[in-house]
């Protein structure tokens, strides 16, 4: 069932399914709702309430024109309302890509509602000395998507010029199926744009049916990319935000999913954060690791993932 709820001043569309202990699932970027579509009737069929926004800035749900309101402070701030306006007091939030930052910063501002928390593909890293782009400036880097991203308009352009060749290089490239040594790349060309990192594929991947895609170009083709991109046009700001929370830890019991071949954790500072995390997050029950698989690990390998959600949910009830 897909409905609108209005949360925190917007409006956000949502999938809901089953009956039982709340999950709440957050996607990310370049994604919707329907990236839980193999998650949604799992979790249902195992006796919890599946609830999957389309987050702030995407698909059917609002989209504010003002940059600022993309913080983690306000999609945090959804969920909380999200939770109340669906008659409930806790839930388990999932998060994945930028889910995941909102799931764990979740997770650590309101342990009162979000009694444990899942993450796939980005770990939880704890608040650095300094801004997230001022260090990369630092350290001599100035081609990171992160900064191709932060001016209005510019990656807008590239990923709104075929939106069918965005969603389907996007996919392909930070997927498993990528040929090796050909994943998904994170510093651009100099000069160059985002797509310049990406491959074409000749065929589609088996776990991306054109139906899929066509669900996702349409949406994508109809609200074009800003809102996603918002998001990380707030990362100087969410670090200062965050201030109050510097050292805080979170206590929930946690879980964490990715694959061997996803590029967040494939790098240096991937394996590091992996490393860094219990001592961060001092329940982490579970870090799965899944062999071949890449950055769109519940799409790309859902039986795995729904397999070990089940089985950490199931563990909180007994």
């Amino acid at each position: 069932m897909q409905h609108n709820v209005p949360v925190n001043g917007i409006d956000l569309q949502v999938t809901e399914q089953g009956t039982g202990p709340l999950v709440v699932l957050c996607h990310g970027w370049p994604e919707l709702a329907y990236s839980w579509r193999h998650q949604i009737p799992a979790l249902a069929a195992a006796g919890y309430r599946c609830v999957a926004p389309d987050m702030r800035g995407f698909g059917r749900s609002d989209a504010p024109a003002d940059a600022g309101a993309y913080t983690l402070l306000h999609t945090v701030g959804d969920m909380v309302a999200l939770v109340a306006v669906l008659g409930e007091t806790q839930a388990v939030i999932v998060g994945h890509d930028w889910g995941a930052p909102v799931a764990w910063t979740a997770a650590m501002l309101r342990p009162d509602i979000f009694r444990a928390v899942v993450a796939m593909s980005v770990p939880h890293r704890a608040r650095g000395p300094v801004a997230p782009l001022e260090a990369l400036r630092a350290i001599g880097i100035e081609t990171f998507y992160w900064q191709y991203f932060q001016t209005p308009g510019v990656a807008e352009a590239e990923l709104e010029r075929d939106v069918a060749a965005t969603m389907r290089r996007i996919l392909f490239s930070g997927s498993g199926d990528a040929p090796p040594g050909r994943t998904l790349e994170l510093l651009l060309p100099k000069g160059g744009g985002f797509l310049d990192l990406t491959l074409e594929p000749e065929t589609l991947p088996a776990w991306l049916t054109a139906a899929d895609l066509e669900t996702m170009e349409g949406e994508y083709r109809r609200t074009g990319f800003r809102g996603g991109l918002n998001y990380y046009r707030n990362l100087d700001r969410n670090w200062e935000l965050l201030a109050p929370w510097q050292g805080a830890k979170i206590r929930q019991p946690a879980l964490f999913i990715a694959g061997t071949r996803d590029v967040v954790i494939a790098s240096p500072n991937g394996q590091h954060s992996l490393t860094d995390m219990p001592n961060h997050v001092t329940d982490l029950r579970r870090t799965l690791l899944i062999e071949g698989a890449g950055h769109w690990i519940q799409q790309e390998r859902p039986a795995e993932v729904n397999s070990a959600l089940v089985e950490f949910l199931n563990g909180l009830n007994t």
